[in-house]
């Protein structure tokens, strides 16, 4: 009950200091406000019912009071001393460590660079009859996606790129390609999808840190890095640090 009360108070405290969406799809945060409300209220209803039970009178005419507690009732209080523990630091847990954002670390291990298009992306055959305008408006998600259906060069040649993300260092390695990463978000944090599009820019770590947030303008080539196996890369015609938007998910 404790544990559940901690992680109802913290779910509210993220929504009004407007962190919850750190967490939970924008869609879902009146709905998860509502539902951690509630059950701190019948968490609150359960600690009255405790304090106001009136104690068991017990005849211990025939019973030893030395003796020890039954088994039943040592494991429960052990559960009981365990349950607090867990409640305790998982309270001391997001007091000490704030919400973040998703990590280049996570996007590693999520399988950044996956054979399939990502959902929500824009559609080959709906980019065909794409204006440059518009193309300057996509995000990593559309270009990803595309990247992932067409490797065609002359498909991209021309076409504007200004996206915005964050480095995650290349899987395969190498010092002259990173991947421009954001992550898409279908209902919570747990199921956040990275999505990323390679970026070359010889010798980067001399420059930019991964995690680091970046604008890039440039335009999609043939991939010039050896070490990378994309065969399309984003060249930048410009690099322009940012800070993290306040809100860092694509959905």
């Amino acid at each position: 009950m404790l544990l559940v009360a901690v992680v109802s108070i913290a779910t509210i405290w993220f929504a009004l200091g407007g962190r919850l969406d750190y967490y939970v799809h924008p869609r879902y945060l009146v709905f998860t406000v509502i539902m951690a409300s509630i059950a701190l209220a019948l968490c609150a209803a359960r600690a009255v019912m405790i304090v106001r039970k009136p104690a068991v009178a017990h005849d211990h005419d025939d019973e030893d009071e030395d003796d020890d507690p039954p088994p039943a009732t040592r494991r429960q209080a052990a559960l009981s001393a365990l349950a607090v523990l867990v409640a305790v630091v998982v309270a001391v847990g997001m007091i000490v460590f704030p919400p973040a954002t998703l990590s280049s670390a996570t996007a590693l291990q999520r399988d950044l660079t996956g054979g399939s298009a990502p959902a929500g992306g824009s559609s080959l055959s709906s980019a065909q009859t794409t204006s440059n305008q518009a193309f300057s408006k996509f995000t990593v998600l559309d270009w990803a996606s595309l990247l992932q259906q067409t490797s065609d060069v002359s498909f991209y040649a021309g076409k504007p790129v200004s996206v915005e993300g964050f480095i995650t260092p290349s899987p395969t390695g190498g010092s002259d390609v990173f991947y421009l990463t954001r992550f898409v978000i279908t209902c919570c944090a747990v199921d956040a999808q990275p999505v990323g599009v390679p970026v070359y820019l010889p010798n980067w770590k001399s420059t930019y840190k991964s995690d680091e947030w970046l604008q890039l303008d440039g335009g999609f080539e043939a991939n010039r890095s050896t070490s990378s196996s994309s065969p399309v890369a984003l060249v930048p015609s410009e690099v322009k640090k940012i800070s993290a938007p306040n809100d860092p998910y694509l959905y």
